[in-house]
């Protein structure tokens, strides 16, 4: 007697897709539509955006910080880019602390990619106490960071898990301690000449939806070599950590790309590093001058005290214990300005006199434009590869 087995359906496999043409088509959507700074950013971009579909196995959420001088910059155009191809994109312009706690929490396995614009009106000088906020998105960036709440209907305390990727757009810095954990894209408004393609959400849309599910199919087969991955790393510490995501994906990309992200990874981290140098050193030069008032010499210890007593400063709180003279030198002498022993009218001691500081006053923090300055940028921005014409599809 012989049997028959039934016949059952054979499931097709899902067709093996090139990981390296999909990341290539990414930065062509980008490029169609967004002018950015250069190669480097417009690569931290596109591997950040494919990061997001692979949360789940990264023991870090990478933050995204598009920043611009002044509007009109493409910030809040790149932002709606990244949001057509993020996964599970929540976008917001304000929010409160306990509705991202809730929106995290709720997803905890696969949480969604949190996008923030105007977040200047969240984090800026005149937004106010914002604490919590930036708690959340400085802890949230370590998997095993959580917030305990008290559920008062259940009369117990909840961990809620603050893990989740998240980009900020906004106009100037956001703080420092976001940044750190950082791709830091710092945006600027195109030159004459430069071109984009408007994009028009009914018309282009169904376009990204389609490269988006394409690349969210390639990153979930391949999430356990992902979890699995250690990459080599050109850079350490907090930089590593938030590279660590983007170069695991660019290595299993392959082709141009595992170079273009270790490349990029080098640049962005230095370039961040020396604008947040830049950006505390100037600040200081100009600080230092309001403190100096009319006084032709302050002792270091007077010029401290005037510094910290400016509540919207950075001094008071800067490092562990505020700015102290040990570090006030250190930055000062960037400037070549020192200070020396003095017999003052309140006896000796180390000081510092207007003279030292004249020259680098008005070198880096002049009080009206020198002469013969316009204003205009030293060098033009450069256009990102757009060789295609307005409303031809991309991708």
């Amino acid at each position: 007697m012989t049997t028959t087995t039934p016949d059952v359906p054979l499931v097709q496999p899902e067709p093996a897709q090139d990981g390296a043409a999909l990341l290539d088509q990414v930065r062509s959507a980008l490029a169609r539509y967004v002018i950015l700074p250069d190669e480097h950013a417009m690569t931290g971009v596109v591997l950040w955006i494919a990061a997001t579909h692979a949360v789940p196995a990264w023991a870090h959420a990478t933050r995204l910080v598009i920043r611009a001088p002044e509007k009109r910059c493409g910030k809040s155009r790149l932002l709606q880019i990244i949001q057509a191809l993020s996964h599970q994109p929540l976008m917001s312009i304000n929010v409160s602390s306990s509705a991202m706690y809730r929106s995290i929490a709720m997803a905890e396995n696969d949480p969604p990619t949190i996008l923030m614009d105007e977040a200047d009106t969240v984090f800026g000088p005149k937004a106010g106490d914002n604490e919590d906020l930036r708690g959340l998105l400085n802890g949230g960036f370590d998997r095993d960071a959580f917030t305990l709440r008290y559920d008062a209907g259940i009369r117990k305390v909840e961990a809620l898990s603050t893990f989740a990727m998240a980009a900020l757009a906004g106009i100037g810095t956001m703080p420092d301690t976001i940044e750190d954990r950082a791709v830091v894209i710092r945006m600027r408004r195109r030159a004459p000449g430069e071109s984009v393609a408007p994009y028009r959400m009914r018309r282009d849309r169904p376009g990204m939806d389609d490269l988006k599910v394409h690349l969210h199919r390639w990153i979930r087969a391949n999430m356990r070599d992902l979890e699995l991955a250690i990459p080599d790393m050109p850079i350490e510490d907090r930089a590593a950590d938030l590279w660590e995501p983007l170069i695991a994906v660019a290595d299993l990309a392959g082709g141009r790309w595992p170079d273009d992200a270790r490349e990029a990874a080098l640049v962005l981290s230095e370039d961040r590093e020396a604008n947040a140098r830049q950006s505390v050193q100037s600040r200081l030069l100009a600080d230092c001058r309001t403190a100096f008032g009319d006084a032709n010499a302050l002792p270091s210890s007077v010029l401290l005290d005037r510094l910290k007593e400016d509540s919207e400063a950075p001094w008071a709180t800067y490092g562990n214990t505020g700015l102290n003279p040990r570090r006030l030198a250190e930055l000062l002498r960037e400037f070549d300005i020192t200070s020396r022993t003095m017999r003052l009218d309140t006896g000796q001691a180390k000081a510092y006199t207007r003279a030292d500081f004249a020259d680098a006053w008005d070198r880096y923090c002049p009080t009206e434009p020198a002469p013969g300055q316009t204003g205009m940028p030293s060098q033009p921005s450069q256009p990102s590869p757009n060789s295609e014409s307005p409303g031809q599809a991309m991708f």
